[in-house]
């Protein structure tokens, strides 16, 4: 389990990271999601013993990070698109990866087949796609099989199969009991992956816990087109409700649809269209992190 308690960093007058405590649980993806500058990359530095916390703690199956056995083992990260030296070869990276994770060169091999990179192992890293260093800087992560996995924006560059494919890697991982962590902005992207969600803003925890039950809070707005719309809209606000148009349906805020149905069915109006537009994890992220 990762976990963080009551974690605060501070850089003279400002709090980077306030007072933060969430947890990911082993065999669920936790997507975790902030606005620049929220404290997301502090509060990952942090759990990966880069950056030492003011106060509180930022855990690791229990222990700091520092305190880990095989930290290399034990943790995967993709930070800051991994660091390899644009000279080596991405094999030789990988090869020099593994002897400090204790590993044998099968391994390497096993992953360069793995992210798609056999056929460059080859190259000079620095003559690599951003796409390629991704794949690099993932089969880094997974040298060591470890059980939990930090990645933060590990996405970037790849094209929509590079993504599918890592979204398949990630899933497979949780599915199997491993802890996964992942820091995207690709929102719509990440909905498709994570099973809970972390969202913080000016360093403090707006959200934590499912991703479901992130949809489930949110309000939604009702669609609705029928013969008499002046007729509807003065009985939904007679009900209670807040109604808008778009020039072509009405929109009703502070009614259930079926309290909607029965309205309209009372006043005689049929209707031809009723749904609900429940709003998407973009929407529900950027009310969250201004509030």
């Amino acid at each position: 389990m990762i976990e963080t308690l009551d974690l605060t960093k501070t850089y003279g007058r400002v709090r980077a990271v306030d007072s933060l405590s969430f947890t990911a649980a082993p065999g669920r993806v936790t997507g975790f999601l902030g606005l620049n500058g929220s404290g997301k990359t502090t509060t990952l530095r942090m759990l990966l013993g880069l950056t030492r916390p003011t106060s509180g703690a930022a855990l690791i199956g229990g222990s700091p990070f520092s305190e880990l056995k095989s930290p290399l083992r034990q943790v995967g990260a993709v930070l800051e698109q991994g660091i390899v030296h644009p000279g080596q070869s991405g094999r030789a990276h990988l090869v020099t990866q593994a002897m400090l994770a204790g590993v044998g060169r099968d391994r390497v091999d096993e992953l360069l087949e793995q992210v798609g990179l056999a056929d460059s192992a080859g190259l000079r890293a620095g003559d690599y796609s951003l796409g390629m260093r991704q794949r690099l800087a993932v089969a880094t992560a997974l040298l060591g099989s470890p059980e939990i996995l930090i990645f933060d924006e590990p996405a970037n560059g790849l094209d929509p199969s590079g993504i599918a494919w890592l979204r398949g890697l990630l899933r497979d991982h949780a599915d199997a009991g491993g802890t996964v962590l992942i820091s995207s902005h690709l929102l719509a992207e990440l909905a498709q992956l994570i099973d809970d969600a972390v969202i913080i803003a000016k360093g403090q925890l707006r959200y934590s816990g499912p991703l479901l039950d992130l949809y489930g809070s949110a309000t939604g707005r009702l669609r609705i087109r029928g013969r008499d719309p002046v007729t509807l809209w003065r009985a939904f606000e007679e009900a209670g409700a807040k109604v808008t148009t778009d020039d072509e349906v009405l929109e009703v805020d502070g009614l259930a649809a079926e309290e909607a149905g029965e309205i309209a069915f009372a006043a005689g109006v049929p209707l031809y269209e009723l749904s609900t537009d429940i709003p998407n994890l973009e929407q529900i992220f950027l009310e969250l992190a201004a509030a």
